[in-house]
């Protein structure tokens, strides 16, 4: 009896399985806080200039002596804690705001940013693990950061390792 009800429960479900996660196209009706074609319109109008941002690592490091520039790191508190780069301010992504930003960043809105996330380093292990590579950190926090406003963002193209001394790692 079990396994005649589990036949038909795989029945019923392997359409539905078949078809792949459901995917919300819109925001939800009446929630105008949520807006996703508003995100892939930003998302699309970041990418060029993205792409024109990307320092290898000894321009990188250039950039990041000269005064008043912002070196941002968008982990997690306790990854950052357990290691940065030296001279690496810490805001999660998670507690972006405007407020949070203007608070950290400062009120020139074109202060040079230089933003690093897990997968600029070669090393794959805490506190740095490798993620996804389409959900790179990098990715969202240029994307935020582009769309509070922010336009003089640049980012850490070369994959390091953080035992090189030249990479100024600060351990936790």
């Amino acid at each position: 009896m079990r396994a005649a009800l589990l036949s038909i429960l795989m029945l019923v479900a392997a359409p539905a399985l078949a078809q792949g996660p459901l995917v919300q196209s819109a925001p939800a009706p009446g929630n105008t806080q949520i807006d996703y074609p508003g995100f892939q319109a930003l998302t699309a109008s970041v990418a060029p200039r993205r792409a024109e941002r990307l320092l290898g690592f000894a321009a990188f490091k250039a950039a990041a002596a000269e005064p008043g520039t912002l070196l941002l790191d968008a982990r997690s508190r306790d990854a950052f804690a357990r290691g940065h780069i030296a001279g690496a301010v810490n805001l999660p992504l998670t507690d972006f705001t405007a407020d949070s930003l203007a608070a950290v960043i400062g009120a020139d809105p074109n202060r040079r940013i230089l933003i690093y996330c897990n997968n600029n380093f070669s090393n794959h292990t805490s506190p740095v693990p490798l993620k996804s590579a389409p959900l790179a950190l990098n990715i969202q926090t240029f994307i935020n950061l582009a769309g509070y406003g922010y336009a003089n963002v640049h980012e850490l193209a070369d994959v390091v390792d953080f035992t090189d001394p030249q990479v100024g790692w600060v351990a936790g």
